[in-house]
């Protein structure tokens, strides 16, 4: 294959019909670049004659090379359907990207989560803190990030929190905290346990803004987000919607439990019960030192976004986070 001549405007965005990939996918149109986005089902994709759409699978390396074409960074903003199969499918689309970007010689941009850390690890987490942890999700986001910096490929992972935003309907805040006809408010956490959250358009804007920086090669940074305890978000809620009468209800932990022995996605919930457990922060003050602040819209705003605007469908390779029965919101 002949490749294309590396545009240094041109981002290759996987992931693009879900909530990081997509919100990704517009901070980088607002600042300037061209972007070519790939889905398997073409005819499901947003309305967006600022993107280049073509049709590709991100487990199918041929599909990820022919799209990376020319391009100087690959935002890998894919995950595998729902909560399930991440052994099976992580690793064979990280290692398609990485063919590509090996290829093309791109920056990889990876959306990093807090999966790597242990549930006795530090509270306060730096970008050089020790990723260990015990989890299966969790040991296959460390070999991933291994795997990126094993490659000697130039790399910029940015590390948060929970999702929430538009676009971010197949998160625990979408599909669970604050779900589409609310009714109530849910709270997976211990009372009064601080937990972090991202919104999307501020992960974006922040991934934009560190690629106009001067980066290391293998570049990580950390975002604080908002940090809630489940009384406060609540609180908030009622105070966007208008409504007072919002109760706030604990999530059905035992339930899950019980029912996990014959529900596969129970049983991979339980697994990650740890980070509604313990309290755990983000230290930027390396992303804060290198652009000067962390984007951040105002509470209000962000979760008005958040609970107004309809969260387009995902394509199968795209969607974000995980899909919880809506019966256990």
């Amino acid at each position: 294959m002949t490749l294309a001549p590396v545009s240094p405007r041109l981002a290759l965005v996987l992931g693009a019909t879900g909530g990081i990939g997509g919100a990704t996918a517009r901070a980088l149109l607002a600042h300037g670049w061209r972007v070519r986005a790939m889905a398997r089902d073409l005819s499901r994709v947003p309305t967006d004659d600022r993107i280049d759409w073509v049709q590709g699978d991100a487990l199918v390396p041929a599909d990820v090379l022919a799209a990376a074409a020319g391009a100087s960074v690959i935002v890998h903003g894919v995950n595998p359907p729902g909560y399930r199969h991440w052994a099976r499918l992580v690793m064979p689309m990280l290692e398609a990207t990485l063919a590509a970007a090996r290829a093309t010689g791109a920056r990889i941009v990876l959306p990093g989560t807090v999966y790597n850390y242990a549930p006795d690890g530090p509270a306060f987490l730096a970008e050089d803190a020790p990723q260990a942890t015990t989890t299966r999700k969790g040991r296959i986001r460390i070999a991933m990030e291994a795997a990126l910096e094993a490659s000697g490929l130039p790399v910029l992972i940015v590390r948060c929190g929970d999702f929430f935003g538009p676009g971010s309907g197949n998160s625990w805040f979408g599909q669970v905290v604050a779900p589409p006809g609310l009714t109530a408010i849910t709270d997976p956490g211990r009372p009064g346990l601080v937990h972090a959250w991202a919104y999307l358009p501020d992960v974006a804007e922040t991934i934009a803004r560190l690629l106009a920086s001067d980066l290391e090669n293998f570049a990580r940074f950390h975002m604080r987000g908002h940090e809630w305890d489940g009384a406060g978000l609540a609180e908030a809620i009622r105070r966007v919607t208008g409504r007072p009468d919002l109760r706030l209800k604990r999530f059905p932990w035992p339930l899950v439990r019980l029912a996990s022995p014959v529900v596969p996605l129970f049983r991979e919930l339980l697994e990650m019960r740890y980070l509604w457990r313990r309290p755990l922060r983000l230290d930027n003050r390396k992303l804060v030192a290198t652009l000067g602040e962390e984007p951040h819209t105002p509470l209000d705003e962000a979760l008005r976004a958040s609970l107004q605007a309809p969260a387009p469908e995902a394509d199968g390779h795209a969607r974000q986070t995980m899909a919880i029965p809506p019966r256990l919101g």
